[in-house]
């Protein structure tokens, strides 16, 4: 290669610029790759081996290798193809950190061996717009005095991007505005400059505070862009004159007034700020000694005062200039002329008399009545005796004039004790002096009640719970009114309207305090007898006419659990043990006996359940809680005592509970009985003429026949035997009792509903049971007729009846 000058091509896989250089009796050469960065790893520079004239089929055994000068390895060659490829991204801005640096260049050496040649590589890393514009500061602030003139520059910070080239901020852009605008600089290493240019006039008076958006854009593709905020303060600058109110005044002082007394107090503003708007008030040259000896100016506030005594026989104009003047550095002023007209002294106050006067009035007094009569007078004469009179609008009275200086007091609005019980009433005369003079009068009216005002009660209806059980005389409430009237009018006396409740008079049934309203209750109350009353209680005043409001009381009352439940079924005597007997054949879950109790309480307390206090066999017997029905649970057995004896306890839902029980023996005999459910649970309807009960009865009465005539034939035959026989042993079909009594049982449900009582009607014939409703609200008695205490004795006449009152069920 010495001696030649080499060009080759080098444009595999990338963009690049491949420049060798060959010097005559040297072994050493430049190639230049250009690449853009942040290329991925792996991507493929070149391919060297092509491009350095080396055979790829040797580079390993030649020991090729890549010897880079930098911290870290980016590059590195294929030793089996020969290219340059990339081992890590590559940024930059990172690489070369100057701004100075226009071509970022990595320097490579490629060492080969057998023979030992060194080839230079120069890597060219090209940018990438990969970084947004950015200043170095979010707000820019900048203090303009609004003197400033249009077309003044103001230079901004310029924004930085770390990309170079086209890369880099190119323009910068300015949010809308009708003050400013931006013109971009260019600086001799290209960058990119704003300065913001004044193109109108401001006005701190108009906006004092400006805030702008400055936009900086790159050139890259797609463009790239950062923004910051340029508040703009507007500086004051001394640019308005302190200005008056008004630019003259015309002010009427009265002689003699007193020194140091407030003439008038001027008042200058100035729009700017600071110490552009600190106002200093002054004479002018065209003031005279003599105003200004005989009124002080406070150049701080601008107050003119009395600074002299004033004679109106001395002087009665004087005129003043005033000047404003503020203390910006070049001073604006303002005036302001005044005329002081001195007029002649009102030194007499004008005087009120009070000729006549009525007090107290009541509060019902008539509109337009005159109350009082007074009279006005002034010593001055002019205007300064001519006087006005008059009093608050916020009072319900009026001044009339009658005649010359006389006026009377009406009233004007309807007076209302209640409302205000006086009235302070002050009278005003005021001379029309300048200043005016006055003098005043204060009359106190009191207003005197009238019966105009009904007892009322807070509320107009009033529900009270009484427990029942109470004790006569209680406390139920107090009921008390309230009227806003005064002394006897206000006296109240509570009473009971009359009324009778429940055939009784109310005043039987309670009583009430008449002079505090405390409601008592006269009787001891039964809610199983009264639940309710209704009725009126009014309250009168004292006053004449008296006045008067009534209120409704409802009283409830409440239900006590003071009932203790009554067992009517099965019935016995007081204290005495009912005794039952039942055939030992029984079977299961056959109806032994039925508990029935009735409880007077309200239903909550009247709700009744059954429990065993004593079984002699717990496996024997099973008690419904609810229905009190006894039923076997098994059949009996040889092993099971012949005597059972059950205690049965009827409980009420009260609290306390009370309760009553009731005790059934049982005696087991061999002899079938009916059993006691088949007496209650097949009822025979009404409808007894239906075609099957007419079957039924004529069955029946066929039978009965038959054993009427068995029976006759029996009796004649045992009438023949020379001795009598011993007691026939009981019939198997028969119901055996103790007591041998009809059994009267009843299944009470509550008062509201149908009792349904059954009854149990014994015949010769047999036995019949019938379910009959008796009547909502029909009291009942449970009585009963003994019979004979032999087991086989019969009557026709003895039974167990439920009497209703009035009669109302009968069954024979």
């Amino acid at each position: 290669m010495a001696g030649r000058f080499i060009v080759q091509p080098c444009t595999r896989y990338v963009s690049v610029l491949l420049l060798c250089v060959s010097f005559m009796e040297t072994v050493s050469a430049v190639t230049h790759y250009s690449i853009p960065e942040e290329m991925e790893a792996g991507s493929v520079v070149a391919n060297l081996a092509t491009d350095l004239g080396l055979d790829v089929n040797t580079l390993r055994q030649r020991k090729v290798r890549l010897d880079i000068l930098a911290n870290k390895k980016y590059l590195d060659i294929n030793k089996d193809t020969g290219e340059l490829y990339i081992v890590e991204k590559m940024d930059r801005e990172y690489l070369c950190t100057s701004k100075a640096v226009t071509i970022c260049v990595l320097k490579l050496d490629a060492i080969i061996e057998s023979p030992l040649r060194i080839f230079n590589i120069e890597l060219e890393i090209t940018d990438i717009n990969d970084n947004v514009p950015h200043f170095r500061r979010d707000v820019i602030h900048l203090d303009i005095s609004e003197s400033t003139p249009v077309g003044e520059r103001f230079s901004l910070n310029n924004a930085v991007d770390l990309d170079v080239g086209v890369n880099s901020v190119k323009t910068y852009h300015i949010s809308e505005s009708d003050h400013f605008t931006v013109e971009i600089q260019t600086g001799r290493d290209g960058s990119k400059f704003a300065d913001l240019i004044l193109k109108r006039a401001l006005d701190r008076e108009e906006q004092a505070v400006h805030d702008l958006i400055l936009t900086a854009v790159d050139g890259g593709v797609p463009a790239r862009s950062g923004t910051a905020t340029v508040t703009v303060r507007v500086l004051d600058a001394n640019d308005n004159a302190p200005a008056f109110d008004r630019e003259s005044f015309t002010i009427n002082l009265m002689e003699n007034s007193p020194i140091g007394g407030l003439v008038v107090k001027l008042n200058a503003t100035d729009l700017d700020e600071g110490s552009n708007s600190e106002i200093e008030f002054s004479y002018s040259l065209y003031t005279s000694e003599k105003t200004q000896e005989t009124f002080s100016l406070n150049q701080n506030n601008g107050e003119i005062r009395v600074k002299e005594i004033i004679n109106y026989e001395d002087f009665k104009i004087y005129d003043m200039e005033v000047i404003a003047k503020d203390k910006g550095s070049n001073s604006l002023s303002g005036k302001c002329k005044l005329t002081i007209l001195i007029t002649d002294m009102n030194d007499n106050h004008p005087e009120i008399s009070i000729k006549s006067f009525q007090n107290p009035v009541k509060e019902d007094v008539a509109m337009d009545t005159v109350i009082a009569v007074v009279s006005v007078s002034d010593k001055d004469s002019g205007e300064n005796g001519v006087v006005d009179v008059h009093i608050s609008d916020k009072l319900p009275f009026v001044l009339k004039s009658s005649s010359d200086n006389y006026y009377e007091l009406i009233i004007s609005e309807t007076l209302d004790r209640e409302k205000a019980s006086e009235y302070d009433i002050m009278i005003t005369v005021t001379d029309r002096g300048s200043p005016p003079l006055s003098d005043n009068e204060t009359i106190t009216l009191e207003v005197l009640d009238v019966n105009d005002n009904v007892p009322q009660f807070p509320k107009s209806f009033y529900t009270i719970p009484v427990m029942e059980n109470n004790a006569p005389g209680a406390l139920l409430s107090s009921l008390t009114a309230f009227d806003p009237d005064l002394r006897e009018n206000q006296f109240l006396v509570y009473f009971i309207i009359e009324k009778e409740i429940l055939n009784t008079s109310v005043s039987m049934l309670f009583s009430i305090n008449p002079e505090n309203g405390n409601l008592y209750a006269l009787k001891t109350f039964d809610f199983e007898i009264e639940k309710e009353f209704t009725f009126h209680v009014e309250a009168r005043d004292s006053g004449v006419p008296a006045l008067s409001s009534n209120v409704t009381v409802h009283i409830i009352v409440m239900d006590q659990n003071d009932n203790t439940p009554v067992i009517v079924s099965p019935w016995r005597a007081h204290g005495s043990v009912v005794e039952e007997k039942i055939a030992r054949s029984t079977d299961k879950g056959t109806l032994v006996a039925k508990v029935i109790a009735i409880d007077k309480d309200s239903v909550h307390n009247s709700r009744i359940t059954y429990q065993f206090l004593q079984n002699t066999d717990a496996t024997l017997f099973s008690l419904d809680q609810y229905n009190g029905e006894i039923r076997t649970t098994r059949m009996f057995s040889y092993r099971d005592a012949r005597h059972q004896r059950l205690v049965v306890i009827a409980k009420d839902n009260g609290d306390p509970a009370l309760s009553a029980t009731v005790t059934i023996k049982l005696s087991t005999v061999e002899t079938a009985l009916k059993s006691y459910s088949d007496l209650i649970e097949e009822p025979l309807e009404y409808d007894i003429f239906s075609d099957l009960n007419l079957y039924l009865v004529i069955g029946l009465g066929s039978v009965s026949f038959l054993l009427l005539i068995t029976i006759l034939v029996t009796i004649v035959l045992k009438c023949q035997k020379p001795k009598p026989s011993k007691g026939a042993p009981p019939c198997r079909n028969s119901v055996i009792s103790e007591r041998n009594s009809t059994i009267a049982d009843s299944t009470l449900v509550s008062n509201d509903a149908y009792w349904y009582s059954l009854f149990l009607a014994e015949t010769r014939k047999g036995k019949l049971v019938v379910r009959q409703p008796v009547p909502k609200g029909a009291r009942y008695v449970v009585s009963s007729i003994p019979r004979s205490t032999g087991v086989t004795d019969t009557s026709d006449s003895a039974a167990s009846t439920l009497q209703v009152k009035d009669n109302l069920l009968q069954h024979k």
